[in-house]
């Protein structure tokens, strides 16, 4: 083991191995991706889904949430406008938290913490998509 100020060699190998980076980037964008197939094989649903949560007209919503789940991993994932990716799945996640766990407006209980625990995860998220702009852009600098 090398002292605790450096970093473990299996730590560097994998740090260092070449399809690390996509393979975090895919593990990032991983839910949007899946979530875009399921609500483009079942549209009605998506729409189900908008018209849930209020979002009117629900089939423009649906339409856009589709579009966002596609272009924002895509160009994520192909490093071609990641900062524009990122900030387009960041802003959405946003949103969607806002709007569908709006713990503060809930009883106290379990149906609040649910709530409240799905809405930081998100926060999570957005992190996550800062990071990897971030990153992005240190690794062009270079």
């Amino acid at each position: 083991m090398t002292p605790s100020t450096q970093t473990p060699r299996f730590v560097d190998a994998i740090l260092d191995w070449r399809p690390t980076a996509h393979i975090a980037r895919l593990a990032l964008v991983s839910a949007y991706l899946l979530g875009a197939a399921v609500k483009a094989s079942d549209f009605p649903g998506a729409v189900a889904e908008q018209a849930h949560f209020g979002m009117s007209p629900p089939a423009f919503w649906a339409a856009l949430t589709i579009a966002v789940e596609i272009v924002g991993p895509v160009l994520i994932l192909t490093r071609r406008w990641l900062w524009l990716g990122a900030g387009m799945l960041g802003v959405f996640t946003l949103l969607a938290a806002i709007k569908a766990n709006a713990f503060w407006a809930m009883a106290a209980g379990h149906d609040r913490f649910m709530a409240m625990n799905a809405f930081v995860e998100h926060i999570g998220l957005i992190g996550g998509f800062v990071l990897v702009a971030l990153l992005d852009r240190k690794a062009r600098a270079a």
